[in-house]
C-alpha cells in the first residue's frame, strides 16, 4: 500500500509541476500577419500630408470610423477598388464614417491625379516612407485597415474588397454609434 501512496504522490508532484513549468516555456500566440494582426492594438499616428500639402493625422478623425486604405496608383486592384471606397464614404460619411487613401510611395501630384481621374472626393493622404505599409504589415496592395472611434484598430485586410465587403466591415461600428 505505501508504494501506491508514494506512486500517488510522485504523480501529483509532476501534474503540480507540469502545471506551473509549462506556461513558462509555451511560446506567445503568433500574431496573424498583414493588417488583421494589429487588431486590438492602438492605430499608430503619423504626421503626413494630404496630396494638397496639408498636415494631416490619424488624431484628427478621433470620434469616428476610419476605413484606411492603402494604395498606388500602378496597383490594377487599387484602381478597381476606388470607386467602390468612393461609395462607402458618401454613404456612410454623415454617420461618423470617414475614408482616407493613402498613397504609399509616390508624389503628391500622382495621387491626386490618380484621384481626380476616378472622381475621388475623400482624403488623399501621401505616404513617401510607407510608414503605414511598414506598421501594419501589408502583404500587397490594397490593404485596408478599419479604426474605431476610440482609435483602435478593428479589422484589417490584404486585397481588394467589394462594396458589399466595405460595408459588413463597418456596419456594426456604426449601428453602435
Amino acid at each position: 500500500m505505501s508504494g501506491r501512496v508514494g506512486y500517488l504522490a510522485a504523480a501529483a508532484v509532476a501534474v503540480v509541476a507540469a502545471l506551473i513549468l509549462v506556461p513558462l516555456f509555451r511560446s506567445p500566440a503568433a500574431r496573424p500577419p498583414g493588417p488583421s494582426g494589429m487588431s486590438g492594438e492602438a492605430a499608430p499616428v503619423f504626421a503626413m500630408r494630404d496630396d494638397a500639402g496639408a498636415r494631416v493625422s490619424l488624431s484628427q478623425y478621433r470620434g469616428r470610423v476610419v476605413v484606411m486604405n492603402l494604395w498606388a496608383s500602378w496597383c490594377p486592384p487599387c484602381r478597381a477598388e476606388m470607386p467602390d471606397l468612393q461609395r462607402l464614404w458618401q454613404r456612410y460619411r454623415d454617420r461618423g464614417v470617414t475614408v482616407v487613401g493613402v498613397n504609399e510611395g509616390e508624389s503628391p501630384q500622382r495621387a491626386r491625379e490618380f484621384a481626380a481621374s476616378l472622381g475621388i472626393r475623400f482624403p488623399i493622404w501621401i505616404d513617401e516612407r510607407q510608414q503605414y505599409g511598414r506598421v501594419y504589415a501589408a502583404l500587397g496592395m490594397p490593404t485596408t485597415v478599419v479604426i474605431g472611434r476610440d482609435g483602435v484598430v478593428v479589422r484589417g485586410y490584404d486585397g481588394a474588397l467589394t462594396f458589399d465587403q466595405m460595408r459588413a466591415a463597418v456596419g456594426d461600428l456604426v449601428a453602435t454609434r
